[in-house]
Order: C-alpha cells, then structure tokens, then sequence
C-alpha cells in the first residue's frame, strides 16, 4: 500500500479557493479528478464535515427573481443544479394546437408556435399529481390517450366585429373594434375529471402574464382552436424550460496591499461600481503606526473595500500604473451566487428546491442502477 502524502503549508496555500484575477490572465484555477482529492493523500468525505463548512446565504427573495449564495460546493454540484434548472425541472406548456377556424393575417403554425411560448401556470400540487403524456414513436405508434392525468385543455374562440358605440373620428382600433388584439387573457382554461380538485380559484391554469399579446383581427377575422398542455422539461423544448436565465457567478475578492490615498484613493473607488470601494479619513493611530504607509497622512482619504459582492471584476484598476502592485483581485472558488428568474409556474425560491428533488432522484436511479449491476 503506498505511503499516506502529508500536503506541506506552501501547497496547502497554493490551494486556497481563490482564482487570481490578473490584467490578462487568470491564474491559480487548479482542479482534481475528484472534487477536493489530491493523489495520494486522504480526503475521506465526511458528512459531518460537510455539514460544517456548507453554508446557505439569502441575498433576494421575490415572486420571479432570486438570489441566493452557496458556499462550501464544488463546481461541479452547482453546474448541476444550473442545468438541472434550464433543462430538467418540469413545467406545463402547450404542446398541441387544433385549429378549428383562423383567418387571421398569422400562419396557422407560427400562430400555434407563438401560444406555445407563452408561460402558463397553475397549482404545484397538480403538476406533480399529473403524468408524463407519451408521444407517438415509433416503438409505440400509439401514445398515451389525452386524458385528466396527462392533458390540460384550453380554448381560444374569439371574433372581431365593429363597435357601434365608437366615435365617428376615433382612430385607436382598439376602441373602434371590438377584440382587435387578442391577448393571452382571452384563453379559457376547460377543466376536465379530477383537475377541478387542483386547478380551482387561485391555483387554476392561466397565463403567467395575462397581457401577451397573441394576435392582431379587423372585423370579419377569427380563431377558434383547442390547445392541449403537457407536461414537458426543458431538454425536449425550451418552452418547457420553468426560469428565463438561471445563472451563477463566483464571489469576488478585492485584497489592497499597499495604501491608496488622496487622489488616488477617489480615481481608485471609480474603478469599480458604486458601493464596492469606499472612501476613509486616516486616524491619528494609523498615521504614527510605522510601516503601516500612512504615515504622515493624518485627516486624509485612503480607499477601503467595503462591498466586494457588487463587484463586477472589470480589471479597470489593473489598468492604471499607479495601481500596480497595489490591490489584487480574484474571485472564491466555493463561493456560488445564484440567480434564478422564473418564467411563473413555479415562485423563483421554490425552483432551486425543485431541482435538489431531480437531483436526488438521479442519484437514487444511479445508487440503484449500480445495485443491479453488482447483483
């Protein structure tokens, strides 16, 4: 068996979770074959461990729009959860459109391709209680049957006819005709079977943004189709997809090795965006402490970092001569800021539990795979 290597404190330093942010490199970006595992030293995962050093950290918590931090992850497991978000957390979408009459300016396909991207939402409740709808293959010419489980039904039946009670010099069409502009509150949700237990009142099937406009009629014009909704992820189409961006960054860090004062000071804090950089007088203690570089500079303004989470790593300071060697940038390794912007069927919060569920079943499908194939 070969000997266990201890890492010496250089390594373990050059370790360190920050990317060195250079004025046209990158640097210290190191990885392992397995997350956190140098060969030939133990790195036994530990949950209790694990549990320690991860942390969860809330920034911004709204209907569509949230932010929150991960820390202690790897790359790897927030990548997942990324993807996970844009691609396999499932959502209702309409999926098949019957036209029955149009005679709209609009294409019967780019008509139905328009109604297919508008987000729809409804009760989580009654998501999870529906089934997948199977789709013809050819292994299964036939399909699933639309049935209560797996279809949603909407109606779109509208005409356009003349306002008889408009002003003889109105000129807005939409005050001279009745429905001129069909928008997305025009469809009809048809509850069919035992969707009326759990798409009622607040939680019945409707478009996330009511006024979406779907289409544009003058009188003598109309549609009148059936659209049936599915179940469906982001993988298959992007208007399964449940967030419109689902993106994360690394945190930055702004480490000033050298003073910056005066001038210098107010030229350095406008580098960077407003609030990352601050500006303080230099006290009394600080100017009589030796090799400190503020001696002598009592009363004066020196730059301080006061919030590196707004910073953007625009590299503006390395620019400047006068910056060289005075501040270094870089950005924490296992420090994740998500953002998640939902669509509407699911609360933005609500979407990042949604993906660890998929996780984890993943991990369970691959745990019991791999019984299977040891048995």
């Amino acid at each position: 068996m070969a000997p266990r290597i201890v890492a010496s404190t250089d390594e373990v330093n050059r370790r360190r979770v920050i990317i060195n942010i250079n004025a046209e490199t990158v640097t210290n970006i190191p990885s392992t074959d397995f997350p956190g595992h140098w060969p030939g030293e133990s790195h036994e995962w530990s949950l209790e461990k694990f549990k320690n050093e991860f942390q969860v950290q809330l920034h911004k918590n709204e209907a569509y729009d949230s932010s929150f931090s991960l820390i202690g992850l790897d790359a790897s497991i927030a990548n997942a959860f990324r993807r996970i978000l844009i691609a396999e957390v499932p959502t209702l979408a309409i999926e098949f459109v019957y036209v029955q009459n149009n005679t709209s300016v609009i294409q019967d396909e780019v008509l139905a391709s328009r109604l297919g991207l508008i987000p729809i939402k409804g009760s989580t409740e009654g998501l999870s209680w529906m089934r997948w709808f199977k789709k013809p293959t050819e292994e299964d010419p036939e399909g699933s049957e639309p049935s209560d489980y797996n279809t949603i039904v909407l109606k779109l039946d509208i005409e356009c006819t003349v306002n008889k009670d408009a002003a003889k010099d109105e000129e807005d069409p939409r005050i001279l005709y009745n429905h001129a502009h069909v928008y997305a509150r025009d469809i009809e949700f048809t509850p069919i079977g035992r969707q009326e237990e759990y798409f009622t009142g607040e939680d019945e099937i409707r478009p996330v943004n009511p006024d979406i406009l779907v289409a544009k009629l003058r009188p003598g014009q109309k549609i009148d189709l059936e659209m049936h909704c599915i179940k469906g992820i982001g993988a298959d189409h992007a208007k399964f997809s449940p967030v419109a961006t689902a993106t994360y960054r690394l945190l930055p860090e702004i480490r000033i090795l050298r003073p910056i004062i005066g001038d210098d000071a107010r030229k350095f804090a406008k580098c960077f965006p407003r609030g990352v950089i601050g500006l303080e007088k230099i006290t009394s203690a600080e100017a009589v402490q030796k090799g400190s570089g503020y001696e002598g500079h009592q009363g004066e303004e020196k730059a301080v970092v006061i919030d590196a989470f707004k910073d953007t790593v625009s590299r503006e300071c390395l620019r400047h001569d006068e910056f060289k060697d005075k501040v270094k940038l870089g950005r924490v390794k296992d420090h994740f800021i998500f953002n998640i912007e939902s669509t509407g069927q699911f609360p933005s919060d609500t979407l990042f539990l949604e993906s660890v569920k998929v996780l984890k079943l993943k991990c369970a499908r691959l745990k019991r795979d791999l019984t299977n194939l040891v048995h």
